[in-house]
């Protein structure tokens, strides 16, 4: 296929022009602040990052290390999605007491959940730090490149000055052309304060999951607390309620079509300059191989999750996550072909070449060295997601890395403390029965989609799925490692302390573990067939994207080029939009209350509605939460070019004030991770008018409301 869209694309007039559109995800220290106020930007670029001074990014959080999420009111009110905050609401629900279905509402601010481990990071300042990083790396190639940027990235951050409750992270940009520094605050006393029911909060479910029109009230609140002196502090009864430097007035004005919004965040990866050959395998292969693995897990969890409550519970948190991206590369895939996104790419690399000829020679040599690592790559692709989704093999891979460790020497105390409480998470929410049968068909798949040389001798017995549930299940029950037999006297799901008392014994166990034995098997077949082959061609791929990314830069000069994201504070901005997806298909930019009662299904696990929520709906008991159409509007779409870790991004208005909290895109768009198309990208938020007519009406906390600056 490329070769014949690149004989094509050579043939375009040399000058074809690269189409600027406003959008990317730019560092706030390097705003491209002329096009945000010609869009229509009332504040500048200092009043959105300072480090001088209080500005907003004091009000935009990383919320534990995935999420984003910004502060409301000057009591360290913190706001972030409900999906971001899920594994916390789960963790303080029971059968009993059920959170998820019931929501959350503390009563004040005693009555705040702490949650451990939890933590929240404040962006201080941003640095670049290009030249002190790359310094005597000129000529150097891998492995002495890698080692000896690493050795500068040390001697910086051991320059800086900081205080001790601060950190310093440095992170390349443009495939590391560039390098940036960044000061850091961790904040680790962070309290639920509320959420609404899982039928508000996750409203749609996986129907609605990426797709638009969407009536998902996706928040959760929580609470920075700090100690007396407003620094960070361990969890303490006597920790105070932080105070911000700033935090977001809410906006409850009407938001109109083509209204400015920025949304700033910690937009988690993106790839948008790749070559098209790239593009195509991911598209064609990688995707693919992903998406067939999550729907044999998905619908295997489904099953059981349908008829058991306790089993929902468990495995609610799980379950979406694996969800969310298998949904998300679906409508990726689909994406790339209808915007056209590789014979785009074939198109602007043709026009490079024009511009410069040594380019074709780079583009000559990646697609060489993709299509030699295409067959390990799909391997890699199937291997990862099978022990990434068959919880047994994914706890096998664990106790691999235990056995490792105590074998070099490297496990000491901290460490064994840190795995116990890695173990004990995972087995509270593990069902060693239930993962039997999704082990079975997940080995079923990888017998019949691995190509004979990436398997172990002998797989062949895996390729009939149903006697696998039998012969899987039979190993579960056999093995230490499910937590279903003992050693040292003690499971590891039910005493984990007493079974790690003998780590020798321990050891021994493990390896003649019928579970690990299997892990064992297919992990040194993938390690000594595929893996130095994908990786070592991906390290050739790697040094020549980063001289592709220079060669872009430096010959497009009408393009105005912005980092990939990398989980570090960016800045993306557009304008409140509907959309036009399909022929004959137009979306418009705001849905209301009224199309949740639309899509309102009694009892079902997607689509149930709250009586209260009806209540309301039915007595149009609004209040101030209203629009000019006398309904109160839920969630709107904008251009906004966000990805995965903008979740609970603050979606700001003109004047820096919230109006909405980012949560999803669009499915026709979620394809922007690679190609940005302004027809088809929307970033959805909840807009902050239904927030409120949570709090208030429905969760009747008013008590909340009056902590914040709501802008009328």
């Amino acid at each position: 296929m490329i070769k014949k869209i690149l004989l094509s694309a050579f043939l375009l007039p040399a000058a074809m022009a690269f189409a600027q559109q406003y959008g990317g995800m730019w560092i706030p220290t390097e705003l491209n602040e002329k096009e945000m106020k010609d869009l229509g930007m009332k504040i500048s670029a200092k009043d959105i990052f300072n480090p001088q001074k209080a500005s907003i990014k004091d009000a935009v959080v990383q919320f534990n290390g995935g999420c984003t999420a910004e502060i409301i009111s000057p009591k360290g009110l913190l706001l972030t999605n409900h999906h971001c905050g899920f594994g916390q609401i789960q963790a303080h629900s029971t059968v009993q007491n059920d959170l998820l279905s019931n929501g959350f509402w503390a009563t004040n601010m005693s009555a705040e959940l702490p949650n451990p481990g939890v933590t929240v990071d404040f962006i201080v300042d941003i640095k670049e730090a290009t030249d002190q990083i790359l310094e005597g790396t000129d000529n150097l190639t891998e492995p002495e490149l890698s080692k000896k940027i690493s050795n500068n990235i040390e001697v910086y951050k051991n320059s800086q000055k900081i205080e001790n409750y601060q950190s310093i992270s440095v992170k390349p940009m443009y495939y590391g052309n560039k390098y940036y520094a960044y000061t850091i605050e961790t904040y680790k006393d962070i309290r639920l304060v509320g959420a609404p029911p899982q039928s508000i909060g996750k409203f749609g479910s996986d129907t609605d999951n990426w797709v638009w029109p969407r009536h998902t009230g996706d928040f959760s609140m929580f609470r920075i607390y700090a100690d007396k002196n407003n620094k960070p502090a361990e969890y303490s009864k006597d920790n105070v309620p932080y105070v911000p430097k700033h935090f977001l007035p809410v906006s409850i004005k009407d938001k109109n079509e083509n209204d400015f919004t920025f949304v700033f965040g910690f937009p988690g990866k993106t790839t948008e300059y790749l070559p098209a050959i790239a593009v195509e395998k991911i598209m064609t292969e990688i995707d693919p191989a992903k998406i067939a693995v999550r729907d044999v897990a998905l619908k295997t969890l489904d099953e059981k999750m349908r008829v058991d409550n306790a089993t929902r519970i468990k495995y609610a948190s799980k379950y979406a996550s694996v969800a969310n991206y298998w949904k998300k590369w679906i409508g990726e895939v689909e994406g790339l072909r209808k915007s056209n996104a590789v014979e785009k790419k074939v198109m602007y690399e043709g026009s490079l070449v024009a511009k410069n000829s040594e380019i074709k020679t780079t583009l000559d040599q990646l697609n060489k060295l993709y299509t030699e690592q295409a067959p390990y790559a799909l391997n890699n692709a199937y291997y990862s997601e099978v022990i990434r989704n068959a919880e047994t093999l994914a706890l096998a891979n664990i106790y691999s890395n235990y056995i490792t460790a105590v074998e070099a020497g490297r496990m000491d105390e901290k460490g064994i403390a840190a795995l116990k409480s890695k173990l004990t998470s995972f087995y509270k929410d593990y069902s060693p029965e239930l993962d039997a049968k999704v082990t079975a068909k997940l080995l079923a798949l990888y017998a019949n989609k691995t190509a004979p040389q990436f398997l172990p001798a002998g797989f062949d017995k895996f390729k009939n799925e149903t006697q696998n549930i039998q012969n899987i299940e039979e190993i579960s029950k056999n093995s230490v490692i499910t937590g279903r037999a003992a050693v040292n006297g003690a499971s590891l799901s039910a005493d984990i302390d007493k079974a790690f008392s003998n780590q020798d014994k321990l050891v021994k166990t493990l390896k003649k573990d019928p579970v690990y034995q299997l892990f064992a098997n297919i992990k040194d077949t993938y390690t000594k067939t595929a893996d130095p082959q994908f990786s070592s061609l991906q390290t050739k791929i790697d040094a020549l994207q980063k001289k592709f990314m220079q060669q872009q830069i430096t010959t497009d000069k009408e393009r105005k080029f912005f980092p990939d994201a990398n989980s570090t504070l960016r800045v993306t901005y557009g304008k409140v939009k509907g959309s036009s997806p399909r022929d004959a298909v137009s979306y418009g930019y705001q849905t209301h209350l009224a199309g949740v009662i639309e899509k309102y299904v009694p009892g079902d696990y997607e689509f149930d509605v709250p009586k209260k929520l009806i209540d309301l709906y039915n007595k149009k008991d609004f209040g101030n939460y209203k629009d000019k159409g006398g309904d109160v509007p839920v969630g709107f779409t904008a251009t906004n070019h966000t990805t995965g870790g903008n979740s609970g991004s603050p979606a700001l208005d003109a004047y820096g004030n919230l109006v909405g909290l980012n949560f999803d895109r669009q499915w026709e768009g979620t394809m922007s991770d690679i190609n940005y198309d302004p027809r088809f990208s929307r970033n959805i938020m909840v807009d902050t008018k239904y927030i409120l007519f949570i709090i208030d009406k429905f969760a009747d906390s008013k008590w909340l409301i009056d902590e914040m600056k709501i802008i009328k």
